[in-house]
């Protein structure tokens, strides 16, 4: 029998968050996995002992995620529906590695695929450096976020913010207007 999953690590100058006891909050079970339901699959096709479970229903609260470091590695794990669609318009969100806010006003941006249109989203990091709460317009029809720019061979993260990176992993495609506050994440 294998050990217990630890729940949180000693860090640097704290204590780490496991993506289990996140999983924990969020969704009442410890899953170490984001990804929907459950997953069957072994080498030279032997199913595994035990499943690999992930998330099994939407939760109140949902997640959202986006490293760079792992994007670039090609690990950046592929939030399920689950978390993605929580009960109410507010997301806990990984971004490279700190944790932040992300949330709407209007419960129905969740239950009605119109309201997906054009909304608002309001996005707090905890930091000194943010005074307020940032207010964005998302926009998941104009597609104008991928037109070309004037360097194709920069670097994504360079030309567009992690927090627009983290929102388009829900709203593939979405232009976010950041209405005159200077993108800092």
């Amino acid at each position: 029998m294998s050990p217990p999953a630890q729940l949180l690590h000693p860090g640097r100058e704290n204590y780490v968050c496991h993506q289990a006891l996140l999983n924990l909050l969020l969704s009442g079970k410890a899953s170490p996995h984001v990804f929907n339901g459950t997953l069957f699959f072994g080498e030279d096709d032997q199913p595994l002992e035990r499943p690999l479970q992930g998330i099994l229903s939407r939760s109140d609260v949902g997640y959202l995620n986006w490293s760079r470091e792992q994007m670039e590695k090609g690990r950046l794990p592929q939030v399920g529906s689950m978390l993605k669609t929580p009960r109410f318009p507010l997301w806990v969100c990984s971004i490279n590695s700190s944790y932040s806010v992300l949330f709407g006003l209007k419960r129905s941006l969740l239950s009605d695929w119109r309201m997906e249109h054009r909304f608002h989203l309001f996005y707090y990091n905890g930091q000194s450096s943010q005074r307020t709460t940032a207010r964005l317009s998302v926009d998941t029809h104009s597609h104008q976020w991928n037109a070309p720019f004037r360097d194709p061979d920069a670097d994504l993260e360079k030309r567009f913010p992690s927090l627009e990176m983290t929102i388009r992993t829900k709203w593939d495609g979405a232009t976010i207007d950041w209405n005159g506050t200077p993108p800092f994440y």
